[in-house]
Formats: C-alpha cells, sequence, structure tokens
C-alpha cells in the first residue's frame, strides 16, 4: 500500500482522513505542529519537514489556519515534496474561492494555484463548509440575547467524514487535477440552520436578520459559495445537532 503523509492529520478533517486511509491499509503519516515525530510548523519548514517527506509517495494536504499563513505553508510544503519526490498531491479546497472576495477564500484560491504550477501530480477538491464550522459560528453569534445573522445568506454545510472518506478515496487514486466539486444535501437559509441549533441546544435567542455591505456579502448572498448541483452529500445538518447535542431531529427548521 501507499505511504501518504496527512497534513494537519490531527485536525477537524485530518484526524478522519487518517482514520479513513489506515483503515484502507496505507501506512500514514500524521503532521501537525504538535503530533511527533512530524511536528513541524509547515509556515517554517525545516529539516523536520524533509524527514517527514522522506518515502512518501502521497500528500494530503489539510492543514490551514484562518490567521494567515496558508501560502507561505503551501510553498514550503511543495518544494519540500519535489525534493522528497512525492509523485501526488491532494488539496481540500472550498466552493467558492474563485468567486467570494473574502480574505480566507482568496489565500485558498492562492494555494490552489501554486498546487497546479507545481509540477507535482495534483488533485484538488472543493466542498461546502462542515456542520463544526457552522455550529463554532453561531455559538459565536449566540452569546448576547439577540442573535444577529447576516439577511438573505444560505449555506450547503456537509458532513466532514464524507468529505474525509472523498479525499482518502482521491488520495489512493492517479493524479486528477480539478475534480468536482463535493456540497452538502440541503441548501438551506442561514436563519433555518440557526433556528435548528438553537432548537438543539435549547437556548432561547431572539434572532434578527441584518443587512450588510461589502463585495463578500454580495458574493455570499448571490449563493457564490454553494454547489446545489453537486448536492451529494448524506447527513444533514439536525443529524450532526442529534448526534453533538441530542436535539430533536427538524426542530427549528423553516426551509
Amino acid at each position: 500500500m501507499t505511504t501518504i503523509l496527512v497534513t494537519g492529520g490531527t485536525g477537524t478533517l485530518g484526524r478522519y482522513v487518517t482514520e479513513r486511509l489506515r483503515a484502507d491499509g496505507h501506512e500514514v503519516r500524521v503532521l501537525s505542529r504538535h503530533s511527533q515525530p512530524y511536528a513541524v510548523d509547515l509556515r517554517k519548514g525545516g529539516a523536520g519537514l524533509d524527514a517527514a517527506l522522506d518515502g512518501v509517495e502521497t500528500v494530503v494536504h489539510c492543514a490551514t489556519t484562518q490567521t494567515g499563513g496558508d501560502e507561505r505553508a503551501a510553498v514550503n510544503l511543495l518544494e519540500a515534496a519535489r525534493r522528497a519526490g512525492v509523485g501526488h498531491l491532494v488539496y481540500i479546497s472550498i466552493v467558492g474561492v474563485d468567486r467570494v472576495p473574502f480574505g480566507y477564500y482568496r489565500a485558498k484560491a492562492d494555494v490552489e494555484h501554486l498546487v497546479e504550477e507545481s509540477g507535482l501530480g495534483w488533485t484538488v477538491l472543493r466542498t461546502t463548509q462542515f456542520h463544526d464550522l457552522v455550529v463554532r459560528l453561531f455559538q459565536g453569534l449566540a452569546k448576547p440575547p439577540v442573535m444577529l445573522l447576516p439577511a438573505k445568506v444560505d449555506d450547503q454545510p456537509i458532513e466532514v467524514r464524507e468529505v474525509a472518506d472523498r479525499l482518502a478515496e482521491l488520495a489512493a487514486g492517479e493524479p486528477a487535477g480539478r475534480v468536482p466539486d463535493l456540497g452538502g444535501p440541503e441548501v438551506r437559509s442561514f436563519e433555518s440552520l440557526a433556528r435548528a441549533y438553537l432548537a438543539a441546544t435549547g437556548r432561547r435567542r431572539a434572532v434578527v436578520n441584518v443587512p450588510l455591505a461589502g463585495r463578500a456579502y454580495r458574493a455570499f448572498r448571490s449563493g457564490g459559495h454553494l454547489t446545489p448541483e453537486r448536492a451529494l452529500g448524506k447527513g444533514t445538518f439536525e443529524e450532526y445537532l442529534t448526534a453533538r447535542f441530542g436535539g430533536v431531529p427538524g426542530a427549528g427548521r423553516r426551509g
């Protein structure tokens, strides 16, 4: 079987990718800033990165941060991968990175370009946002007594394990370039998702939709981050909430 390195292999997505690849019989190395024996900060690179890549045939690049540095991390990883003779790099990106002028999305698009121009065999998968990311956002928005939401914005959350399964499948195959997007099973209004979250967690909050300004908001409102034609995910947001909080499926839903 293939020797595969998973960057960000202890994170939300990376840990499931690692589990799936190992279950399929691959030798998997986990790279993250604090995971021995391959504790590496990709933004700094160095000898530890070369050691992690020695003998690796495929890399699944899941490591990311919203605080900046993804481009530098990608440059270091790609340079080290070329030195090591890696044959295939699989990168996880986000639906709409080329349509939504949002800082983190721009960084993901820049990394896509770096991967495509790297000279390595490559595969890029774009997906919609994970269920747990939507919940983390709602946890912050629900702290005040009034929950303020961006008006007229929809979302299409997906189960992270389904994304991990698809990445593992791609990693076991040949480089495929930009593969079709993968979206969650439903396009839902942000208010609908928020009310489902409140019902599942037993919180009572007034929900107010607030129009925002700016190009990024207009792009989100127009659905630049959605892929309804690729709504292939199976796990719904209510099912995720039930598994995590013990809520009642369907509660708070308004389409």
